[in-house]
């Protein structure tokens, strides 16, 4: 069976052309009468929107749920590979989001957005500033930030964004190889945390889309884009002061690399508008959608409203 189905029964799915040549994958929450604020719910690396299951049932209530896998990823489109990796920019994957809210007929919106995902979400923070109307980010510190602050402990904690950001095709055939491994070794090896945490029909999906060749090949982009494009784009908003201004609530894993490596505070402050950011850790590692799900339902109950 599969899992987009059997853990979302009663959700809408949707292929949203975003522009020509993309279309990204959405579930929507099912009809509801009253007038719920709508909420998009960005994923992370190696997974998709399978990750909020956890999290959604507590929330329909309360919130329309838009569920998108990015580009790249799950039932979203794969863009071809170009020298730059521009068209798997953040800055593209946030237009990608702010296309399909429209075309969903949103144009203001929460957002609650956890590893690469909430990149996605940084961006389109920035890009879009009149449309967020306020953003909860899981366990990242911006990228530019990681980046530049780079020590050995860190390289060797993340090594995998400098080996998936290596010029192709190696790590997409890497990847390949040993889909399940590679996901059994990195989200079943880290932080103390075993794939017992994760839903076993989510576990199968993430191991079929990095076994897949072009979802691997995407993947892979996104990482080729966050160490060259987007640290560009990222100095160019730097130097030109644009910054998130929203309300931003970020939380982290307290056992992670950003809990342990960063001061979260502090580097969201340095990209945000003066006391626009709040944010606490959690007692967990990365995955606090699936780790901590009700750490992440009580914040957005209590920071994504109006």
């Amino acid at each position: 069976m599969d899992p987009y189905q059997t853990l979302y029964p009663a959700y809408t799915p949707h292929t949203i052309p975003v522009n020509p040549s993309t279309t990204l994958h959405a579930l929507t929450s099912p009809p509801s009468t009253a007038r719920n604020p709508p909420l998009l719910l960005l994923h992370g690396f190696p997974q998709n929107l399978l990750i909020w299951h956890l999290i959604a049932p507590s929330l329909l209530p309360h919130y329309t749920l838009i569920l998108l896998d990015l580009r790249g990823y799950g039932k979203s489109s794969k863009p071809p590979s170009t020298p730059t990796h521009a068209l798997y920019a953040k800055s593209a994957m946030a237009k990608d989001c702010a296309d399909a809210m429209s075309l969903l007929g949103y144009e203001e919106f929460y957002v609650c957005a956890h590893d690469r995902g909430a990149r996605v979400g940084h961006k389109l923070c920035v890009d879009y500033p009149g449309r967020v109307k306020r953003a909860l980010f899981l366990d990242i510190a911006p990228t530019l930030a990681m980046y530049e602050k780079t020590d050995m402990a860190f390289a060797r904690a993340y090594w995998h964004w400098f080996f998936l950001g290596q010029e192709g095709p190696v790590a997409e055939r890497m990847l390949v190889r040993d889909p399940r491994g590679w996901i059994e070794g990195t989200m079943g090896g880290r932080y103390g945390v075993g794939l017992e945490v994760f839903d076993r029909g989510c576990v199968e999906s993430y191991v079929g889309q990095v076994g897949d060749g072009e979802t691997a090949r995407g993947m892979c982009e996104d990482y080729r884009a966050s160490a060259g494009v987007d640290l560009e784009e990222a100095r160019e908003d730097v130097r030109r002061g644009r910054r998130i201004v929203c309300p931003l609530r970020v939380l982290w894993g307290v056992k992670g690399v950003v809990g342990t490596q960063f001061n979260a505070l502090k580097e969201w402050r340095e990209v945000c508008a003066e006391g626009m950011v709040s944010g606490e850790g959690v007692d967990c590692g990365h995955y606090i959608p699936e780790e901590k799900p009700e750490a992440v339902v009580r914040h957005v109950m209590e920071f994504l409203k109006d």
